[in-house]
């Protein structure tokens, strides 16, 4: 399966607001810097987050993003089930006009569930725990 880039943009965005100290607000010209993705893209991909309250946005002067709970809470499947349509391909007539008796179907709801099940064993902190380089990527320690 692969994954769309909105979902990827999230994961980033996700491991980004993830490193930073609790409580700390960032914002979405800080994601998509460190990312060098488009801002509009990433403006629909926090608000999709926080619709799904994995992210909270704080509105104002001094307003931002943040996680809208701890790393340890955001497990990878709940993220892409909130994401991602779970359909590999489309069954439906007319679309297919073998679906009644193909078993191509259950073979791939199958491997959604297998690869939903291990993405449920991990979580956002998870992804973070004891991974120095990706932190000295974010250089958090630079002013906002």
């Amino acid at each position: 399966m692969q994954l769309t880039s909105f979902s990827d943009f999230a994961f980033r965005a996700l491991l980004f607001l993830g490193d930073l100290p609790e409580g700390e607000l960032t914002s979405i010209t800080r994601v998509t810097e460190q990312y060098g993705v488009s801002r509009n893209h990433m403006v629909k991909v926090i608000n999709k987050l926080g619709h799904a309250g994995f992210v909270t946005t704080v509105r104002g002067k001094n307003g931002g993003i943040r996680l809208a709970k701890p790393a340890e809470q955001i497990i990878l499947g709940e993220v892409v089930r909130a994401l991602e349509p779970m359909q590999l391909v489309d069954c439906s007539e007319p679309a297919c006009n073998i679906t009644s008796a193909c078993r191509l179907k259950g073979v791939f709801r199958q491997a959604l569930e297998a690869f939903l099940a291990e993405l449920d064993k991990h979580t956002l902190a998870d992804m973070l725990a004891d991974n120095s380089e990706l932190i000295a990527m974010f250089q958090l320690d630079t002013p906002a």
